[in-house]
């Protein structure tokens, strides 16, 4: 719908949007393969997701901190805050 809403027509739409959506069954089928070789690897890699994920929150989902020339130090300083409030909490519990 975004696409269609920016110009795009309704079919080259529909298929952009489905080519997007299709890496992931393939990437699924691979993790399934590499499965045990990944197990040592999960907390490493469910971190960054989590960081990525943390980042797409703050970065397009609270407006406030996207506005003006200082958005990418209000990020970080975010970021940098959440994960001294991590490391507290693990200290201290």
């Amino acid at each position: 719908m975004p696409l269609h809403a920016n110009g795009m027509g309704k079919g080259q739409a529909f298929l952009q949007g489905t080519l997007s959506g299709a890496v992931e069954p393939i990437a699924g089928f691979i993790t399934i393969l590499l499965a045990s070789q990944l197990v040592p690897l999960m907390p490493v890699l469910l971190s960054f997701a989590a960081g990525a994920m943390i980042y797409v929150v703050v970065e397009e989902l609270i407006p406030e901190m996207s506005e003006g020339e200082h958005s990418n130090r209000a990020t970080l300083a975010f970021m940098v805050g959440f994960a001294v409030m991590m490391m507290l909490d693990v200290l201290f519990s």
